[in-house]
């Protein structure tokens, strides 16, 4: 509900700007104004309360009794190609978020070919999470203005808001607002990301539901219902181990790189989210394209993925952290449990100077610098 501009605090302001007596008013009036505007904002009601998007309600508690459902056919009914097949899809959908949406199109940490971007369009899109322009919009924002009302799933709020109650509800108007002021120049020059972004609403349910399901009915003979309840088991788990990155991965974990950011290294989100989980390192350094400082893709299959793509020719330009930056970093504000703390100043967070990536206007030159671009472009 938008706030009474009109009440008697407000008019009694107006008045006086107006009339340009207010430098004349007694110490007394002064007071008086003073104390009416408190009462006002005490008594108004909140500029932002949560509406509920009843049509999201009850489409994410279908999607979650289907896909227990689909887990016990899975379980006692359905073929083994099924559970194959359904975790294979699962997988390369996740690969199309992590190693597309978000280190290629978010952060700009990598440059890839149009036969890649296509082939991580594709998966991105059968892992429905929005298309990639919104996708990345509001992950910028969400590094732009982490834990603020600006940020669409912001971790004060709660493990459930984080999680999945801030895809329930109408987005803060300090989403939409900042959401407005983030650049998106490079994505709308994108052939791929603009293609996808007008053929979604035909592309996201033929490669998300509806060939997932006919392949197992085609080829194995799986029952229909089997095959629609298996899809539905594979989509929603998919969607709560992503979820896992905004909630868990900001509550639960060490903070090697920042201790005054909500960002937590997690090793067990890590290998939920395909290399995801580490994700204090990710806030303080958004723009490497391992996401974390990894000496292996055990836990961040992702970067192996990227990395292929790079020895075949088809990514390029890997920007990763040098490791005395990282070093220098968690030295001076790190929790200490990798690094050795040697600055005990103690800053709160604030977003400012935050950064979503590489390109990011606030990025500091220092850094762009000192950054170690791998497989570089001629």
């Amino acid at each position: 509900m938008a706030p009474n501009l009109f009440g008697s605090s407000a008019t009694l302001f107006l008045e006086a700007s107006q009339q340009d007596v207010s430098q004349n008013k007694s110490s007394t009036e002064k007071s008086v104004a003073q104390t009416l505007q408190v009462q006002k904002t005490q008594s108004s009601k909140p500029k932002y309360q949560w509406k509920i998007v009843w049509r999201n309600m009850i489409a994410f508690a279908y999607l979650h009794l289907g896909a227990l459902y689909g887990l016990y056919l899975l379980l006692v009914a359905a073929s083994v190609y099924t559970t194959i097949w359904s975790i294979t899809i699962g997988a390369f959908a996740a690969i199309g978020v992590t190693a597309g949406a978000h280190r290629l199109w978010a952060h700009r940490s990598y440059k890839a070919k149009w036969p890649m971007r296509i082939i991580l369009m594709l998966l991105q899109t059968t892992a429905f999470q929005n298309h990639i322009y919104e996708w990345v919009r509001d992950h910028r924002v969400h590094h732009k203005f982490t834990d603020t009302d600006a940020d669409p799933h912001n971790a004060k709020r709660g493990f459930f808001f984080s999680h999945m109650g801030w895809l329930l509800i109408r987005k803060h108007p300090d989403v939409i607002n900042k959401g407005a002021s983030i650049d998106m120049s490079d994505l709308e020059k994108d052939f791929v990301v603009v293609w996808q972004r007008r053929l979604y609403i035909v592309l996201m349910p033929v490669f998300c539901f509806l060939l997932p399901t006919w392949v197992p009915c085609h080829f194995w003979n799986e029952k229909p219902m089997y095959a629609w309840y298996a899809t539905l088991f594979r989509y929603t788990l998919s969607l709560n181990l992503t979820w896992l990155v905004n909630s868990a991965a900001h509550i639960w974990g060490m903070k090697p790189y920042d201790n005054t950011i909500s960002p937590t290294d997690s090793y067990s989100v890590g290998i939920g989210a395909f290399g995801e989980g580490w994700h204090n390192y990710h806030h303080v350094f958004p723009w490497d394209y391992k996401a974390g400082e990894l000496g292996n893709y055990r836990t961040n299959f992702t970067t192996g993925f990227i990395d292929f793509f790079a020895w075949i020719g088809w990514a390029y330009d890997l920007k990763t952290v040098a490791h005395n930056m990282i070093k220098r970093r968690a030295a001076r504000t790190g929790d200490g449990s990798i690094y050795e703390r040697t600055d005990d100043h103690h800053d709160e967070h604030s977003h400012e100077g935050a950064i979503w990536g590489w390109g990011d206007s606030d990025m500091k030159p220092e850094d762009m610098q000192d950054a170690e671009i791998i497989n570089k472009a001629d």
